[in-house]
Parts: structure tokens; C-alpha cells; sequence
């Protein structure tokens, strides 16, 4: 029996002996061979600090600042090293009260226990001064310097669009941002985020047990420099652009203003608009929310994502489909019978004379020869045929698609240029004709078009027959890096003399007796136009295109207000004739007429105009 346990107190004491040695081996190892715990205690005492580098600048054409960046300060914390925190001391030196403070703490537990995530972000200098010197009392919180976006003028504010916190979509399309960081939200800011934003740095630094920084780690062998984002230089011109929103003030509407030559975008206005500002800071988001409850849409581009009846400034695009197809001469007239409604004037004798009266009937019967071609005896397949060559001439001028503009395409709409699967859909296969979509012939019916390409319309005509991708910047970087696709011309494969038909008849409806754009007028000034009242439940709209000057065009422009009684010649002509003087002339001498337009909006009936006879 005694051997039985003596056998056992022996393998007891190998065991012992046995742990013993793998206990010793291991500790030497650690110790003698390993750098695990080391850096272990390394990371302790370490911090990873992200390197921000400054966003892009953007200007304007003339190289007028327009978004610059303001340092501000972000306060992060890692809830595992907040230890014997004075909660108190702490919330009065950031103005939060126990709840805010625990609110924040349970969003950073949850994003991780031991990385750092914002605490508090976007504090200013003045605050960071006031809470710098007591950091050294609040462990496991540190500062991060980042920049905040300006803007020196209160203007366009969707074309340059707004920067915001990253969402959990940003996190998943793309593994540069982490949590906390800002991307671009809307118009130039999210269509060149890449190009703005620049690239990240890190920096990692010694703490001591006090929270506070005590030099580099490894002397910086491993922080790396940000790069700063590179600079766009916009086509936009600050000027143009403040003017014509003074101008669109108390109006719902847009204005895009191109010059022709090269597509750049001179102007692009909203209106109702707001101060960029507003979303810039701590109070980007309550003001978000204020902004995007509005019934009046202040965020909506309505230059872009408006899809509106054109009215009669489409009368243009069927005078040159129809003079191309041969289906009309230059000198083709019909009679004037007031059907569908048209105003008091003569019969059109002429293409040039029916845009300058802008006569219903007139293109009544152009669209007729267009779309009833005589190709088959049965209206119906007639009506097909007709409709699917006017489809495609309609898409040649940049209707029915999104152009391609360097803003982001889902602030975009293509409007409708409808087809034959549509009307198909809509009324049955070889159930409608000519009679069933005639209103197409005005701008009217089913036919939609945004602003941009109204704008588009009247470059297309100052350029007779092509047009470039309007776009809205110019250039960006240190090398002036251009897009190759904003050079390449767009034809739209009609002669170039029935543009010169167009032109004149645009020139006669702004300076000739008859014409629908009076009011459009500036002395000294080739303007050429084309007025539109496009239908509507309440009161029409008001649109108009223009260009200037007719000979070797500069800036080529729609104007749309919406509900705006007394049609296109009453307040889309007059907005664009003053905007039209203003960047051709430097200066708007018409005191009395930029007056009221500025301070008038479409619920009060305009002034009339009389003619004082001189005493002989």
C-alpha cells in the first residue's frame, strides 16, 4: 500500500517540477527573447493622432476666393483610459450638462472601449483656449485639430454644396473615412470629393500618466505628413452670381447663365436660396432640419432636379427640326386662325416672323409636317415614324437626358421628351396620331425640360448648331487639370444658316415692333430671345432664353419664375435683360427697372408701362 502512494507523490512532483520549468521558460522568453509586452506597455502610453489636411480652396472664374478652411478642434476621448474623472469641472468647462455627457459616452463605449472616436466635435479656438490648460486633469481625452469649411460670400449656395459627418453608407463605399470623419454632401463639394479632400496623416505621440503629450514616438519614425486637397477653379462668376440671386429674391425660379463658346457655367441660381453658412459648425444639423421642412425647397436645385413645360422658347428646337427634315422653308407661312389660342397678330409669312410673334398656329402646322410625314397611309404608323425622327432630333439639343455637368447626377432630372413606347403605353399601340399630341408643338403636353438645358438651347442657337457640356469648373490642382470631355463639341448635325433663321428671329422678338421681349431691351446690346409661358394650375409660369451678343455671343441664359402672372415677356425677359447687363457692361444703368425687379415677387401685378407722348 505504501508504494502504491509513494508512486503517486512522484508523478505529483514531476507535474510540479514540470509546470515549474514551462513557468521559467516562458518568463525567460518574454523577458530575454520577446518585445510583446513591451509594446504592450508602449501602446498604453501611446496615442494615434489622425492628421486632417486641409480641404481645397474653391474660387471663382476671376480668382475671387468663394470656400476657404478655419481651424477647429475636436475633443476625443478612449473610454477605457477615462479614469477618476471630475465629472463635474468637466462638463462646466464644455458647457454640457451630466446627461449630454453620458449620452456621449455611451456612443463612444459602443463605437470601441479602447480606440478614440469624437466626444465633441467643431470647438472653436476661442473655446479650445479656454479649455486647453485643463486637459492634463481629464485622462483619456485629447485634442484633434481639423478645419471647418467658410464661405466668404452668401451665395450659390447649391451649386458648391455642404460638407457632413460620414454615415454608415460613406463608411461601407469607401474604407479611407472612419468614423467621425466629413465628406462631401452635396453640389461641388460631393462631385469632387477625391479631389478636395486631400489625404490623411497620422502622428504618434508619448503621453505621460497626466494625459499630456511628451514628444514624438521612435522620433516620429512613423507619422506621416497629410496632403492638402487640391483647389478648384469654378467658371462661376461671384459677381453674375450674387446679382442674379438679388434679383430672384421673393421669386421661386432658376437662372442658368453658359457662355457658349466653352459651356462653362457663369451663373446657376435657385430661388429660394440660403446662406451656405448655415450648414457649417454645431449648428449644421438644427439648421438642416429648418431647411429641409420648408415647403418653399431653399435646398432644391431647381436649375438641375426642376423639370417644367418649356413653353414656347421650344418653338425653336421645331423650327430647326422641321427646316432640316425639309418639311418647311425658311419662307413657309401659314395662317394665323387662333387655334389652338394665340395673341393678336398677323399671320406668319416666314420662320423668322412666327418666333418673333411666337404664333401657336404657326407651329401648330410645323409639328404636323413633322411628325404626319406622309411615309404611310395609316395616320397611326405615320404618327409613329414621324415621332421617333422628332425623338431624335430632340435628344441631338440635349433634351430628355441628363447632361453630363461635374455636379453630382443624383441632384439631376432628363425631363421627358416623350416616344412612341410611351404614348404606346399611355393610350394603346396605333391608338394616337398627331391629334392626340399636338400641344408637343408648344412646349406644352407631355413634354418636360430642366433649366439647364433651356440654357443649353440658347448656346446651341448662339453657336449655330453645337454646344459644349455646360460644366462648372474650370480647372483644379497645382497643374491645372482640365476634364477632356469639357472640350468636345457637340453637334447637333443641322445647317449651321438655319440657326442664323433662328438667331434672327430671336434678335426681332426682343428689338422689333411685335416682339414678345420688350422688356428684355438694353440699348447698345444685340440681345436675342425667345419668351415662354408655360401652363400651370395656379398662374403660368414665366420663362425665357437668351443670348448676347448676337454676333460673337458671350453669355447664353434662361430665366424661369414660376407662377409669375403676366407670362415670359413680363419677368423671365426683363431679369434677363438686366442680368445680360450686368456682365456684358460691368454695370446695370436701368436704376428704375433692376429697382423693381429686385423688390417685386409674382403675386403683386407689375407697374405698366406707358409711353409719354413729348409736347411738339
Amino acid at each position: 500500500m505504501s508504494n502504491k502512494y509513494a508512486d503517486r507523490s512522484h508523478v505529483v512532483r514531476i507535474i510540479f517540477i514540470v509546470v515549474f520549468v514551462l513557468f521559467v521558460g516562458r518568463l525567460a522568453i518574454l523577458q530575454l527573447f520577446s518585445s510583446e509586452y513591451k509594446e504592450k506597455a508602449e501602446q498604453q502610453s501611446l496615442r494615434n493622432i489622425t492628421q486632417y489636411p486641409a480641404r481645397g480652396f474653391i474660387y471663382d472664374r476671376h480668382g475671387e476666393l468663394l470656400v476657404h478652411n478655419e481651424a477647429v478642434y475636436d475633443l476625443m476621448v478612449i473610454p477605457r483610459m477615462v479614469k477618476d474623472l471630475d465629472t463635474v469641472l468637466f462638463c462646466q468647462s464644455l458647457g454640457i450638462t451630466r446627461d449630454d455627457f453620458e449620452e456621449r459616452m455611451v456612443k463612444a463605449r459602443k463605437y470601441s472601449p479602447y480606440s478614440a472616436s469624437i466626444f465633441m466635435k467643431q470647438i472653436s479656438k476661442e473655446e479650445y483656449a479656454r479649455f486647453e490648460n485643463k486637459m492634463f486633469r481629464f485622462k483619456g481625452f485629447y485634442i484633434s485639430q481639423r478645419t471647418l469649411r467658410i464661405y466668404d460670400r452668401p451665395i450659390a449656395a447649391q451649386v458648391l454644396g455642404y460638407v457632413g459627418e460620414v454615415n454608415d453608407d460613406d463608411l461601407k463605399r469607401d474604407p479611407y473615412y472612419r468614423m467621425g470623419d466629413y465628406i462631401g454632401k452635396s453640389g461641388l463639394e460631393k462631385s469632387y470629393e477625391e479631389v478636395l479632400r486631400g489625404i490623411k496623416g497620422r502622428k504618434v505621440m508619448h503621453v505621460d500618466v497626466h494625459n499630456r503629450e511628451i514628444g514624438p514616438y521612435r522620433n516620429g519614425e512613423l507619422d506621416t505628413l497629410p496632403v492638402e486637397g487640391s483647389n478648384l477653379y469654378t467658371s462661376l462668376d461671384a459677381d453674375l452670381q450674387a446679382y442674379a440671386e438679388e434679383l430672384m429674391a421673393n421669386k421661386r425660379g432658376c437662372v442658368v447663365a453658359i457662355e457658349p463658346s466653352t459651356g462653362e457655367v457663369l451663373a446657376m441660381v435657385s430661388a429660394p436660396t440660403y446662406d451656405p453658412n448655415l450648414l457649417v459648425g454645431r449648428i449644421r444639423g438644427a439648421n438642416y432640419v429648418m431647411l429641409n421642412t420648408d415647403i418653399a425647397k431653399p435646398m432644391l436645385n431647381r436649375a438641375l432636379l426642376g423639370q417644367y413645360p418649356p413653353g414656347s422658347i421650344f418653338k425653336v428646337a421645331q423650327a430647326m427640326t422641321a427646316l432640316d427634315l425639309g418639311v418647311i422653308t425658311p419662307n413657309t407661312g401659314f395662317v394665323c386662325d387662333k387655334h389652338p389660342g394665340c395673341h393678336n397678330h398677323p399671320s406668319a409669312r416666314s420662320v423668322r416672323e412666327a418666333i418673333k410673334m411666337s404664333c401657336n398656329p404657326y407651329f401648330y402646322q410645323v409639328y404636323r409636317r413633322v411628325i404626319q410625314q406622309g411615309k404611310y397611309k395609316s395616320i397611326y404608323k405615320d404618327s409613329q415614324y414621324g415621332l421617333t425622327v422628332w425623338h431624335d432630333y430632340m435628344l441631338r439639343f440635349g433634351f430628355g437626358q441628363k447632361l453630363d455637368i461635374d455636379l453630382p447626377k443624383s441632384g439631376m432630372s432628363t425631363g421627358n421628351i416623350p416616344d412612341t413606347a410611351y404614348y404606346n403605353r399611355w393610350y394603346g399601340k396605333e391608338r394616337w396620331a398627331f391629334s392626340t399630341i399636338y400641344s408637343n408643338s408648344i412646349g406644352q403636353g407631355e413634354v418636360t425640360v430642366v433649366p439647364i438645358q433651356m440654357a443649353n438651347l440658347a448656346a446651341i442657337v448662339a453657336n449655330h448648331g453645337w454646344y459644349i457640356t455646360p460644366h462648372v469648373v474650370r480647372f483644379y490642382g497645382k497643374d491645372s487639370i482640365q476634364d477632356e470631355k469639357y472640350k468636345i463639341h457637340h453637334e447637333t448635325g443641322i445647317k449651321k444658316e438655319y440657326f442664323d433663321i433662328a438667331a434672327d428671329g430671336m434678335y426681332d422678338v426682343v428689338h422689333v415692333a411685335g416682339g414678345t421681349a420688350r422688356r428684355a431691351r438694353v440699348d447698345g446690346l444685340d440681345i436675342c430671345g425667345k419668351t415662354g409661358t408655360a401652363e400651370n394650375y395656379g398662374n403660368d409660369h414665366s420663362v425665357f432664353i437668351a443670348f448676347a451678343p448676337k454676333n460673337n455671343p458671350k453669355i447664353a441664359l434662361s430665366v424661369y419664375v414660376e407662377n409669375a402672372q403676366g407670362g415670359g415677356g413680363s419677368w423671365a425677359a426683363p431679369i434677363a435683360g438686366l442680368i445680360i447687363e450686368k456682365y456684358l457692361n460691368g454695370e446695370v444703368k436701368r436704376k428704375d427697372v433692376e429697382k423693381m425687379y429686385r423688390e417685386i415677387n409674382p403675386c403683386q401685378k407689375l407697374p405698366l408701362t406707358r409711353r409719354i407722348k413729348k409736347k411738339k
